[in-house]
């Protein structure tokens, strides 16, 4: 097994290793640690099947079964991403900067994805290393986010904040919009630990973060938007060209990602699947 960064702080591709076997106990720790390392790694050429894949996730922790997003007929911890090429001038699924649904109690600790068909040209998916974010972080931002608590909601699921019709995700993908659950605001760390390399991530996003607490919504928009501008600078980000047989895994607490929507007319279609842990802390 070997790694080769993608970018000075995000992002690693791994060669040497067929994810398709069953991997031995040094390979499972050395995958665990190349994530820890790089928030983001790729392993390219490996066409999975579904079994193989969630295989693969279970690497990492738990497979977790996802709300508000239909699962795949057969399989309830798999989620097609697909968009058909048919569907065109609409939004697509992930087509901001998040981290996955990180208004739950117990956020997905990341995911694994395997493209099966992807466009010759568009697709991409970008990350954003929140590891260097922090690290880099100007003193009066990281004095407002040191010891301090984030307000998280489910915006594009719930009422209060739906998004407008024709921004939302392709029909390709079944969510459940309008559940007032999704509304309930739930308070995450704005700096979280990853608990393999010890290293500190800013921990709030676009479209869950609302606020910080002890501030209003009003007083935390100008904050927010400082920290949400500083954590995707290109400085910090990955772009992933997908090639069929490409299976990324990224740290869902560690990393910002954005799926690019640049392929209308072209069917693209990739499987997912996520995997759990301890709370985010």
């Amino acid at each position: 097994m070997k790694t080769r960064k993608l970018t000075g702080f995000m992002g690693a591709e791994i060669s040497g290793l067929n994810a398709a076997r069953d991997l031995t106990r040094d390979q499972a720790q050395d995958l665990r640690q190349a994530l820890a390392d790089h928030q983001m790694i790729v392993l390219r050429d490996q066409h999975l099947n579904l079994d193989q894949q969630k295989a693969l996730t279970e690497v990492f922790g738990p497979l977790m079964r996802l709300p508000y997003v239909e699962p795949t007929a057969e399989d309830e911890t798999v989620i097609a991403v697909l968009k058909e090429a048919h569907e065109r001038n609409t939004g697509v699924f992930g087509g901001e900067w998040h981290s996955d649904f990180s208004f739950l109690a117990n956020p997905p600790a990341g995911s694994v994805l395997h493209a099966v068909e992807v466009p010759d040209v568009g697709g991409d998916t970008v990350w954003s290393s929140q590891v260097a974010a922090y690290a880099s972080l100007p003193t009066d931002l990281k004095s407002m986010v040191d010891g301090r608590m984030a307000i998280h909601i489910g915006a594009p699921y719930g009422v209060k904040h739906a998004p407008p019709q024709d921004t939302r995700a392709n029909a390709s993908i079944r969510m459940t919009r309008g559940d007032p659950n999704a509304d309930r605001e739930t308070l995450h760390p704005a700096v979280v630990t990853n608990p393999v390399s010890g290293q500190k991530a800013l921990f709030v996003n676009p479209i869950y973060t609302t606020r910080l607490d002890g501030l209003t919504e009003a007083e935390s928009a100008p904050i927010l938007a400082a920290l949400f501008r500083h954590a995707t600078r290109p400085d910090f980000s990955c772009r992933l060209k997908w090639h069929a047989g490409d299976v990324a895994v990224w740290d869902n607490r560690m990393s910002l990602h954005y799926a690019t929507n640049d392929y209308d007319g072209v069917r693209r279609l990739l499987y997912r699947t996520t995997f759990s842990s301890a709370p985010p802390a």
